[in-house]
């Protein structure tokens, strides 16, 4: 492999010793050009599949099963009936040691003791150290000590029953380290377990929490897009009917003038269209035209006046200070609540009303006021139980802004914000 090839990202054909060329992509530097070999299943790892295979019953009657064959077979006749009767009573407790584990040591230990007493010496005596290993990985830590307490005291009367003169320090240093293992086995058995249990429920609770955030940012970008296309078509319709009503009462008498607004017409809905592909084709990957058509913002807001003039509502825009500064976002959030305030005022107020719109642009936020000489109460549309209000109010919210909307003093209907442009506002846009 050449750094020609590792930099072009081009395909080259690698030669395998004894076999034929393979072709790899090489877009970025790999450390090996084969993959790694993959070893067969051995003996080992067929017999631990297999024995995974097992119920657990299995594997804690083997020991059992194994003591008691070893005692059939090496006892003595004599002796035969008392080693087979406390071979059962310390290995037969070790089936249930799952489930009980205390009260099996508690057999087991009342056998060993009794074992002790009749003077009988028996390899099931480890079914002791079983026990413990038991109760360490599945009881807690005070069980744990005092069932190593019980077995270390076992060792103890053992050690200076069956041990010659002088050797008593070597077997009891031997078995008290075996029962320590035992103990310090099984206590780290429940430590992996419980380990293991507390990272698959943090796992579970992750995806729980991903899959909440998930269907709350579903729900966010559907408001979003329910907002956005209320605006749209709300505007827009609310135009288009009344140019055509213009249109309809000035055919016969100004012949000019019904068809500007039928030009006018046409114009509004392919904006209309525009704007909904824009806003639903972040939805479609296969969408080109989404990422180049602009946003509207605040250089839009002249031509937004001129349509409402055009739609029969004279409106006067100022705007004071340059929009360089405002970010694009918060310039579409300055454009929607001015379309759905004037398109409130179209709806609902009666002809020969008028609208002055006031945008005052600097760093630090944006000022908005939209007026008109509507008459009062308010109209029905623009109470807060419609749509019209709640959806500015969502709007001018992500800055931080409180949007209020009322009738003015001197009669006519206001619409007031100031949307911050600061760190908050940004941040929670």
């Amino acid at each position: 492999m050449t750094e020609a090839a590792a930099a072009t990202g081009r395909a080259r054909p690698v030669r395998h010793p004894g076999g034929a060329p393979r072709t790899w992509t090489v877009g970025r530097p790999t450390r090996y050009a084969d993959p790694p070999p993959v070893r067969a299943a051995g003996p080992m790892s067929a017999a631990r599949r297999w024995g995974s295979r097992l119920p657990p019953l299995v594997w804690d009657a083997l020991l059992p099963v194994l003591l008691l064959v070893n005692i059939v077979t090496t006892s003595p006749a004599p002796g035969l009936p008392v080693a087979l009767a406390l071979t059962a009573a310390l290995a037969l407790p070790l089936l249930w040691r799952r489930r009980a584990p205390l009260v099996v040591f508690c057999l087991v230990a009342v056998a060993a003791f009794v074992q002790w007493l009749t003077d009988v010496q028996l390899p099931a005596a480890v079914a002791l150290l079983v026990a413990l290993y038991t109760v360490a990985a599945n009881a807690g830590r005070r069980a744990t000590l005092v069932a190593g307490a019980v077995v270390e005291a076992g060792v103890l009367l053992a050690c200076l029953r069956w041990t010659a003169d002088g050797a008593f320090l070597t077997p009891f240093v031997a078995v008290t380290a075996m029962a320590v293992a035992a103990a310090v086995l099984g206590m780290n058995v429940r430590t992996t377990r419980a380990y293991l249990a507390a990272v698959e429920e943090r796992a579970a609770r992750l995806e729980q929490q991903q899959e909440q955030q998930a269907r709350l940012a579903v729900a966010e970008e559907r408001t979003r897009i329910t907002r956005e296309m209320h605006d749209i078509v709300t505007h827009n319709l609310s135009v288009m009917v009344a140019l055509t009503d213009a249109a309809v009462y000035a055919q016969h008498r100004s012949p000019e003038k019904a068809t500007a607004a039928m030009l006018q017409i046409s114009e509004t809905g392919r904006q209309a269209l525009t704007d909904m592909r824009r806003s639903l084709g972040v939805l479609r990957t296969d969408e080109p035209d989404a990422e180049r058509h602009p946003l509207p913002g605040i250089a839009q807001l002249r031509a937004l006046a001129d349509q409402m003039c055009a739609a029969g509502l004279p409106t006067r825009l100022e705007l004071h200070g340059g929009d360089t500064r405002v970010p694009a976002t918060a310039q579409l959030t300055v454009y929607r609540l001015v379309q759905e305030a004037l398109t409130n005022t179209l709806k609902h107020t009666p002809a020969g009303t008028h609208a002055t719109v006031l945008v005052r642009c600097s760093a630090e936020a944006v000022t908005v006021d939209v007026t008109d000489s509507g008459p009062c109460p308010p109209p029905s549309g623009a109470t807060p139980s419609g749509h019209g209000i709640p959806g500015m109010r969502e709007r001018a919210a992500a800055y931080g802004a409180e949007l209020r909307a009322g009738p003015l003093p001197g009669g006519g209907w206001g619409v007031h914000t100031r949307l911050d442009l600061g760190s908050a506002g940004e941040a929670s846009a």
